[in-house]
């Protein structure tokens, strides 16, 4: 190239401004800058004349090839999930589905990828304009992807609370009032104990909203005067439940009540006890932290307090649909609260 072809800040050694500092000055989404150069998705006239106005300021010149690259639209959304051996199946497909019904009344399909591709599925979809945005499932405490998201500057929500979304919209489901409601049950029926089949060693500190569980219902038997323990397994599976089967049914003969956290686990514990001799309903009390759907699916249906997976990823995706559509509001946290408990069969009822 010749002198004279190049830029002033190629002369004078500086870099060449970039989207994300047009964002940045208009104090907007870098999504929303694609979206003032594209005219693909409506923006207001006042954050038009604020990113124009960034533009002019920092004599920002796009480029042609790869602005056509980034906002050439797919009408595919990336779906990135957590699939594997160790993962609940029947705890995460009522997610995925409604994700994908909801992409579909949007005329969006969605790809889906496996948490297990880890940052490099999200710069792969990214990279070769496979998608329009994400949906991140999931999500740690310090979760890398957020940042990897965050960097490539598509509209993205996260389903699960990091500790630094990064401006994300955030979408997570009140596990604390889950709790609450769970000890509280077995409280107002007579309970003196209660136990919950906890993480293998070392798994509980992965998710929040796991964190937020075992600390409110620990809390809230607190406040009742009720013994509550956590077993932790000391391995994956049915066998790690079966190691701590003592443990957890120590208190078998005096008032005791069991919590299951997820679906796989509610199926665990009535294995447990049917092995055991014991009837949930009769004997002890079982109460659950699982869909309806799953708690009617067994001969005594089962106490449960629903994870609304469909009220969670509706609104997650109504989030996204915003931020393709152009909305540059702050971010959001939503937590998604329970209805109630459903008292079933496996409630005990102990009187004096």
């Amino acid at each position: 190239m010749a002198a004279d072809e190049r830029s002033s800040d190629e002369r004078a050694g500086r870099t060449a401004p970039t989207s994300r500092d047009v964002a940045a000055l208009a104090g907007v989404a870098q999504s929303t800058v694609s979206a003032v150069m594209s005219g693909k998705r409506p923006v207001s006239a006042e954050t038009r004349e604020r990113v124009e106005r960034a533009m002019r300021e920092l004599r920002y010149q796009p480029n042609a090839g790869a602005r056509t690259l980034r906002t050439a639209k797919t009408n595919l959304i990336a779906l990135i999930v957590h699939l594997g051996s160790k993962v609940d199946a029947e705890e995460s497909l009522p997610y995925i589905d409604t994700i994908i019904e909801q992409a579909r009344t949007e005329d969006y399909d969605v790809v889906l990828s496996s948490l297990r591709e880890g940052t490099a599925g999200i710069t792969r979809l990214a990279g070769r304009s496979i998608c329009d945005a994400f949906v991140l499932m999931d999500i740690q405490p310090d979760d890398d992807r957020v940042a990897v998201a965050h960097d490539l500057g598509l509209p993205a929500v996260l389903v699960g609370r990091p500790n630094d979304p990064l401006g994300f919209d955030v979408v997570d489901f009140n596990t604390r009032r889950s709790a609450e409601l769970l000890v509280d049950e077995l409280a107002i029926t007579g309970h003196r104990h209660i136990a919950v089949v906890g993480e293998v060693a070392g798994e509980r500190e992965r998710f929040q909203f796991v964190l937020d569980f075992y600390d409110a219902a620990r809390e809230r038997a607190a406040f009742h005067g009720i013994e509550l323990s956590v077993v932790p397994r000391p391995s994956d599976g049915w066998d790690g439940v079966v190691a701590c089967g003592d443990q957890v049914l120590a208190h078998r003969h005096d008032r005791l009540g069991l919590i299951a956290r997820a679906p796989q686990m509610t199926e665990w514990l009535v294995r447990l006890l049917h092995e055991r001799g014991l009837v949930p309903g009769r004997d002890v009390s079982l109460v659950s932290f699982c869909t309806a759907e799953t708690a009617l699916s067994y001969a005594r249906p089962i106490t449960n307090v629903s994870p609304r997976p469909h009220a969670v990823s509706s609104l997650a995706m109504s989030l996204l649909f915003e931020r393709l559509d152009g909305a540059d509001h702050p971010p959001r946290l939503e937590l998604v609260a329970p209805k109630g408990l459903v008292r079933r069969a496996t409630t005990t009822v102990f009187t004096e």
